[in-house]
């Protein structure tokens, strides 16, 4: 029996693809296994995957000791947690105006906002920075969380989504008499999950991620996010490898939640789209 060449080439593709797949994974298990051995332990070679012994005190030390990041812990949940709900939110009703409210020079204004991808980000700290100050908001939460709600790419992300959208449900919608809020809450939102939800992952893991903005605009410790709290394991002659992988360990299990709660809607555009196709 003869295998067909389709078969050869999706068994290789496969095991590429896996390949590749361990290959990303292998930092992520280095960390894991670094967090439960003795600083010995960490540099020797070859790697030891599984220590003969597990540390569990570097976790200890990372939630209730004295380096523990329980409070910055909170100040990033705070932080990704109200940038995310605001710029789903703003996102969602600028990426509906722009893909279904028709009015003059449209289009233009959309390119015109687009383009603003154009410029870095480091280039605003200074402007930013002199804003905050005059605000009243420099050193807060604020200082991070507002400059969130906005987001280019994410107006961008959900207006493609929104085009593809038959207008004939939102044209339905207006001759029943319903306006363009009902329209967008009842009709619009629920088949965008898929791109709701995807966006909600990708901006809680660029603000739960942050380390610039809170470097910049934040000063008092109290107020430090998780990218911030990692540095108070370097030392001043060494790194508490340990002690940092024990962090980076705890500081993952937000993104996974995050990720764990929005795959099915995720997973579900995937299949529509492909019945689509």
């Amino acid at each position: 029996m003869r295998t067909s060449p389709i078969k050869v080439i999706k068994l290789i593709s496969t095991i590429i693809a896996l390949f590749f797949g361990v290959l990303m994974i292998l930092p992520l298990l280095w960390m894991l296994s670094t967090s439960v051995k003795t600083p010995v332990e960490v540099f020797e070679y070859p790697i030891k995957w599984i220590p003969d012994q597990f540390q569990w005190s570097h976790h200890y030390k990372v939630w209730f000791g004295e380096q523990s990041i329980s409070q910055y812990y909170i100040n990033s949940l705070k932080i990704a947690v109200v940038s995310m709900v605001g710029a789903v939110f703003i996102s969602c009703l600028a990426a509906y105006g722009f893909a279904r409210i028709e009015f003059k020079g449209r289009d233009s204004m959309f390119l015109l906002y687009l383009s603003m991808m154009l410029i870095p980000p480091q280039i605003l700290f200074v402007p930013k920075f002199i804003m905050f100050n005059w605000m009243g908001i420099f050193n807060t939460y604020w200082a991070l969380i507002l400059p969130g709600f906005f987001t280019i790419f994410g107006v961008f992300l959900l207006r493609q989504f929104f085009i593809g959208i038959p207008k004939e449900i939102t044209e339905a919608g207006l001759i029943d008499g319903a306006g363009h809020f009902r329209i967008f809450i009842q009709l619009i939102v629920p088949l965008a999950k898929p791109a709701i939800a995807t966006l909600a992952i990708l901006d809680f893991s660029w603000h739960w991620n942050d380390y610039e903005n809170a470097l910049i605009f934040l000063i008092d410790k109290d107020l430090y996010t998780i990218p911030l709290g990692l540095q108070n394991f370097i030392l001043e002659n060494s790194i508490d490898y340990n002690g940092m992988m024990a962090a980076a360990s705890a500081a993952i299990l937000p993104m996974i939640i995050v990720f764990v709660v929005f795959q099915k809607y995720i997973i579900q555009g995937v299949a529509n789209a492909a019945v689509k196709g």
